[in-house]
């Protein structure tokens, strides 16, 4: 999968796709569990409910934000990185960042970085 780098590198893009499997899992599986709770009158309403949800208590707030500001800085390096080193669709990473979650897309970019930069060296 990852033919051509030098072993460390290629240990880095591995850790890089078990932290975006196990993001990928985490977030979604506990996503899923709060989209099937009882609590939810309408599963039309999920997001309205999950989005207020990430703001009931302090600790819900400050999660929330150091996510927000952490996906704000991860996108602007990622398009900065992007046009450094010409990763393609760097859009998809920023969009399923928000959709999916950042947790997964961003390790996924990392990857595409270091496969590109080793394309250059």
């Amino acid at each position: 999968m990852f033919a051509g780098l030098p072993l460390s590198k290629k240990t880095l893009c591995w850790v890089y796709l078990a932290i975006a499997i196990a993001a990928l899992f985490g977030t979604w599986s506990q996503n899923i569990f709060y989209l099937k709770s009882d609590t939810l009158t309408s599963p039309a309403y999920g997001l309205v409910y999950f989005v207020k949800d990430t703001w009931v208590n302090a600790a819900a707030r400050s999660i929330t934000i150091d996510i927000i500001l952490f996906f704000l800085s991860a996108s602007i390096w990622m398009v900065v990185e992007s046009r450094k080193y010409r990763i393609r669709h760097v859009w998809a990473y920023i969009v399923f960042g928000c959709l999916v979650a950042i947790s997964f897309t961003f390790p996924l970019f990392l990857i595409a970085r270091e496969l590109r930069v080793s394309r250059k060296s």
